[in-house]
């Protein structure tokens, strides 16, 4: 009897080993990694930060500070630092890493608190009621409070109670970008630092020692038109060139910055104001459609416009080399040359006609018409400026002898 001999069992197939997923840090903007660690790196602030250092230096620290700007010109990375300054002292064991969890907002002893979000009176209560506790480790217990002009006023009053006499152990630093909205009786406890609105020039520099970090590149011309367009806050300015070096892959160039921010072409632009200098409505219907055409809202080439005739104004009235305009020097010789055309007057009523016509534009159902005649009506500036005159004249003619001698 033959006995049959089963096949071998055939071996499992193992599973693949899954490899683990490569660990990747997360992106973090440019505004953020080049965010100011020292006093002298706040851009723009030198005299503030120079009175801070001499303040610690003699041991004269008040008890409040008011810090009143502009978005993104350095309120609460200077809040930051003086406070790094007055709590990550020679005596901590643990000194640089107090001072980095201060710079990082996450200190214990260092409360940052959103007056937006934490505005009612319960809020101020629970922090008057954690101020008499002492710091863990640090001097102070430092409360920087940012857009505090978002309190209510029953917070500003239980705010108001401890600023008055406040623990030896407690600072308060408050940020706003509405300081007439902070109650005099608060202002009246604080030392008050106004930040003032950062040049384009400074703006530009800082931008393109950022992008040298990076590796990164810029075409001449581009870091000063971000800059511009920064408006004097420097976080701006940087966010605007985070999107620039995504999209270049490197070297930011011209057409790349009119893409990615929207920006106009200068030359399209030039011609535009020579039309309206030269009074000619064709040319500059033209150029103001192909302006639209290459991305520009209405609205935003009004405002391009007349941010361009505020310059001219300047060029014609303070002179050509007048430090109030920032402009490359070519587009400078340009525009001066475009404003010897008009009388300072005329540039006035041009930039306030921009000013009501873009509020007209974004309440109207037809902003293109608009748009349109407004370009026109800018064009036409010599024969509306003139109709007034005229006028006068035609009723100084039809006065009888007897009506111009009362």
């Amino acid at each position: 009897m033959s006995s049959k001999t089963s096949p071998a069992p055939t071996p499992k197939a193992k599973a693949p080993v899954e490899s683990a997923a490569p660990t990747s840090v997360p992106y973090q903007v440019l505004a953020r990694r080049y965010r100011s660690r020292t006093f002298d790196e706040v851009v723009g602030q030198a005299s503030i930060a120079t009175t801070l250092k001499s303040a610690i230096a003699q041991g004269r620290t008040a008890h409040a500070y008011l810090f009143c700007g502009t978005r993104g010109v350095g309120k609460t990375s200077m809040a930051r630092i003086f406070a790094r300054a007055l709590n990550a002292v020679d005596t901590l064991t643990q000194k640089e890493a107090v001072g980095d969890a201060i710079l990082r907002g996450e200190d214990m002893d260092v409360i940052e608190i959103d007056g937006a979000s934490n505005r009612g009176v319960d809020d101020a209560r629970d922090l008057i009621s954690a101020a008499g506790m002492s710091p863990a480790r640090s001097p102070y217990k430092i409360y920087i409070i940012d857009e505090v002009h978002m309190l209510t006023t029953p917070a500003f009053n239980a705010l108001l109670k401890t600023m008055e006499e406040p623990p030896a152990h407690v600072k308060f630093i408050l940020c706003t970008t509405e300081p007439f909205r902070v109650p005099a009786t608060i202002q009246s406890r604080c030392q008050r630092f106004d930040f003032k609105t950062i040049s384009t020039a400074a703006i530009a520099a800082h931008l393109e020692a950022v992008l040298g970090q990076e590796g990164a590149s810029a075409e001449r011309g581009v870091l000063e038109q971000v800059a511009r367009l920064a408006n004097g806050s420097m976080r701006d300015g940087l966010s605007l060139l985070d999107r620039l070096v995504s999209a270049s892959g490197g070297h930011i160039t011209t057409a790349i910055s009119r893409e990615v921010l929207g920006l106009p072409d200068e030359e399209v632009l030039d011609g535009l104001v020579a039309a309206i200098a030269g009074g000619d409505p064709a040319k500059g219907l033209t150029a103001a459609a192909l302006l639209l055409s290459q991305g520009m809202s209405p609205d935003h080439a009004i405002d391009t416009l007349a941010s361009w005739l505020r310059d001219a104004l300047l060029l014609l009235v303070c002179g050509d080399r007048t430090d109030l305009v920032e402009l490359p020097e070519a587009t400078r010789t340009r525009l001066a040359a475009h404003a010897a055309h008009f009388e300072p007057s005329a540039l006035v009523h041009l930039i306030a006609l921009c000013d009501a016509s873009v509020r007209n534009l974004r309440n109207s159902a037809v902003p293109r018409a608009i748009f349109d005649a407004m370009i026109a009506r800018l064009c036409l500036w010599q024969q509306f400026a003139a109709a007034p005159a005229l006028l006068k004249g035609q009723a100084a003619a039809t006065e009888s002898p007897s009506q111009k001698k009362k």
